[in-house]
């Protein structure tokens, strides 16, 4: 069962990377992010600045909004960061591999309403929304991501 584990407010871009570059040590191959939220919630930005810590130097992240996938590779992982809003049914995304691609590689999964049942039951699930003149994000999920991400908010 999913819980809230964490809410942030995230005022500018700069916070967004802020975060996720605290996020991104704490992943490790199998580990999926359902990154939530409506067009400009700030989903994107996050996951550009999270595949840029991880792999530890500034990266041409372009949106995956028309290849649907882009796949980066650091030390330790496969990323995959996915862009689902194109898809209309779950099937399409087994038909990228994303099957595969939830046990063998780290996955960022924007527009994750896409997926169905097909998504992992394990995933940690961020909830981003416009709040006035900033964004705000709910981080989710469950065991054991309550326990690995407890340093989190240090």
């Amino acid at each position: 069962m999913a819980c809230t584990l964490f809410e942030f407010s995230l005022p500018d871009e700069e916070a967004t990377s802020a975060l996720a570059a605290r996020i991104a040590p704490y992943l490790k191959v199998g580990d999926t992010l359902l990154l939530q939220g409506d067009i400009g919630a700030g989903k994107s930005a996050f996951a550009r600045a999270l595949i840029r810590a991880r792999l530890g130097r500034m990266e041409d992240v372009p949106s995956p909004t028309f290849t649907l996938v882009q796949t980066y590779e650091d030390e330790a992982a496969e990323l995959w960061h996915c862009d689902l809003y194109r898809l209309t049914h779950p099937d399409e995304a087994l038909e990228l591999g994303l099957d595969d691609a939830f046990e063998t590689a780290i996955c960022l999964i924007e527009w994750p309403d896409r997926l169905g049942e097909v998504a992992p039951k394990s995933a940690l699930t961020l909830s981003f929304e416009t709040q006035e003149d900033q964004h705000c994000v709910t981080i989710s999920g469950p065991e054991p991501w309550a326990t690995r991400l407890r340093g989190l908010h240090d």
